[in-house]
């Protein structure tokens, strides 16, 4: 497969169509809400120029954007110790039993096993992330990811997981905007003991009352005094951690040469539902995949039936350049070994040379550096406001000028931005509004993906030209197929990231963005292809009869899906 499925075609002149409303969705009602309330907060902006204005670039009083949480006192639940220590299972307990609630999660993975998790337990709750939602009758629960908290709503109970990303410099904004804004009696954090200090100090202005209950981890960890050594003492319920997609490839080719083992694999880039299948067949024990080779994606959201965790390096590329791992990076993802409650109770931990077992004991007895700063981002409306000020400049430029001018207190930083403002130099080029550009800047794309990038870019110019994109404009139907090397592999997922990309601004512009449903089911079909792929990987050593079996069960799936009805001509090829 070749990047022919796309079409992308060059900008054009004509002025846009401009709408006179935006969709009436529920996302955008949300996101407008959240406007008037983010609004309704500048007057608590407690900083004047000495000319009697506000001080549009003061943030340091980011407590005052949230009126509805100020007028309760919410009473604080932090629950937090070591992975697998149950903080999170008894803080949901308490969400099951409440008469109204949320749960916001980092990863739609959580969002979607809390989701599913309080049905079964005959409480209907709602699934609500960036690119899907899923409206139960009678709900009065919410399974979201955190981003998508809403701030604008009344709950007895509200539950925000992994609360120590308030310290990740791209996300941790989100976390802080929900630590902040959320409107519960009761709000139980989860996560690491180091973020204790910092949502206890961040807290103290609010005037909420906040309690600590620390946790044991439930089974042992073992970290082993002795490396893996040869390949051949790999064993059922191992999981090779490594930090790059060609290595994850390189070891799972080499665990398999072996003919004692097949591999499942998860990593980032991977679609959601093909990580959770991975794991699925991972963890089954009738399933012939008993080894995972994966990256630190399963340091969180993903139920894993581990025994050994095997660090192939202590090493990564972090974007920018190549690092040890962090003492928490290094205890989460060893923390995933040994589940209580499952074939593999008790957990170890090791590394295939013996040069990083120093690192990695030495961390596994240390205690996680303590939380510094949350991260902060202004709102949309602040950033509106301060545009009026510089109405000649572009997004970029108010962007940029604002960050740089943000007065912060102690407790906070600026979120990074950098993935933000190479959208705005795409938008900026386009005659769309500042709320448009907002929009797209905001959006789930990584711009260092040439394919996402270039999908981002269509869509914005053709938003801009004629304010209705057309999956069709830009996607060739019939042209995809089950990959044959690891290249059309990875253009395959940047598919998938165009088309997630594609439903996230459906919610957000549903009349402009009107093939959602095409797009949905071409995303399911994406994550199937990719599934092949990997289960033809593991099954190249098995009978043909076997290899055979698989590829009609892959039609078979293919004519059941959505997708048959609109792309009949997708290709599946047997070799």
């Amino acid at each position: 497969m070749s990047c022919s499925f796309l079409r992308w075609r060059l900008s054009s002149s004509t002025p846009p169509k401009l709408r006179d409303s935006m969709s009436c969705s529920i996302f955008l009602k949300l996101d407008f809400q959240l406007r008037l309330y983010a609004f309704s907060g500048l007057r608590c902006l407690s900083s004047f120029q000495s000319s009697g204005k506000f001080d549009l670039t003061d943030l340091t009083h980011p407590h005052t954007w949230y009126p509805l949480a100020r007028r309760k006192k919410r009473n604080i639940f932090l629950h937090v110790g070591p992975t697998n220590s149950g903080k999170t299972h008894n803080a949901l307990k308490r969400l099951e039993s409440s008469s109204s609630g949320v749960y916001c999660g980092p990863l739609r993975l959580l969002a979607w096993e809390v989701a599913q998790r309080l049905n079964k337990a005959n409480v209907p709750c709602n699934l609500i992330t960036g690119q899907e939602r899923e409206d139960i009758d009678g709900a009065r629960h919410s399974s979201v990811t955190v981003e998508m908290a809403d701030v604008t709503s009344e709950y007895q109970c509200a539950v925000v997981d992994e609360i120590q990303m308030v310290g990740c410099r791209t996300r941790g904004f989100s976390f802080t905007r929900a630590l902040l804004g959320i409107s519960a009696d009761e709000l139980h954090l989860c996560g690491d003991p180091a973020a204790v200090p910092l949502v206890q100090r961040i807290i103290e202005v609010t005037g909420d009352v906040i309690k600590v209950q620390y946790y044991e981890r439930l089974s042992p960890l073992t970290p082993l005094k002795f490396p893996l050594g040869s390949f051949s003492n790999i064993r059922n319920g191992d999981c090779i951690v490594t930090f790059s997609r060609r290595e994850i490839y390189k070891l799972k080719k080499k665990v398999e040469s072996g003919g004692k083992h097949l591999c499942s694999v998860v990593y980032g880039s991977l679609p959601p539902e093909t990580r959770t299948k991975q794991a699925k067949m991972f963890n089954d024990e009738s399933s012939k995949f008993d080894i995972l080779v994966a990256s630190d994606a399963i340091g969180m959201g993903l139920n894993l039936n581990i025994s050994r965790i095997i660090f192939s390096t202590l090493k990564k590329f972090d974007g920018q350049y190549t690092r040890e791992l962090t003492v928490p990076e290094i205890k989460q993802i060893a923390g995933r070994a040994g589940r209580y409650g499952s074939n593999f109770s008790s957990g170890e931990v090791t590394c295939i040379d013996a040069e990083d077992l120093p690192l990695l004991h030495s961390s596994l007895e240390s205690s996680s550096p303590l939380l510094e700063r949350a991260g902060l981002f202004p709102t949309f409306d602040l950033l509106s406001l301060y545009s009026r000020l510089h109405s000649r400049m572009g997004f970029h430029g108010i962007l940029e000028q604002f960050l740089e001018k943000a007065k912060l207190s102690p407790d906070y930083f600026i979120a990074d931005c950098e993935e933000m403002l190479k959208v705005a130099a795409v938008v900026d080029e386009l005659p769309l509004g500042l709320y448009d550009k907002y929009l797209f800047c905001i959006s789930p794309v990584d711009m260092n993906d040439d394919i996402a990038a270039q999908g981002l870019t269509q869509f914005a110019e053709n938003y801009a030209k004629k304010g209705v994109v057309r999956l069709r404009e830009i996607f060739t139907p019939g042209t995809l197929e089950v990959p044959k090397s690891h290249n059309a592999l990875k253009e395959l997922e940047s598919v998938h990231k165009v088309l997630d990309l594609y439903v996230w601004l459906s919610f957000r512009m549903e009349d402009s963005f009107p093939d959602r449903e095409v797009a949905s089911s071409q995303k399911a079909i994406c994550s199937l292809l990719i599934e092949e792929f990997l289960e033809r990987l593991g099954w190249q050593r098995q009978a043909k009869g076997n290899y055979q079996h698989n590829s009609l069960l892959l039609q078979q799936r293919i004519q059941s899906s959505m997708l048959h009805k609109y792309f009949p001509q997708i290709k599946v090829e047997s070799t």
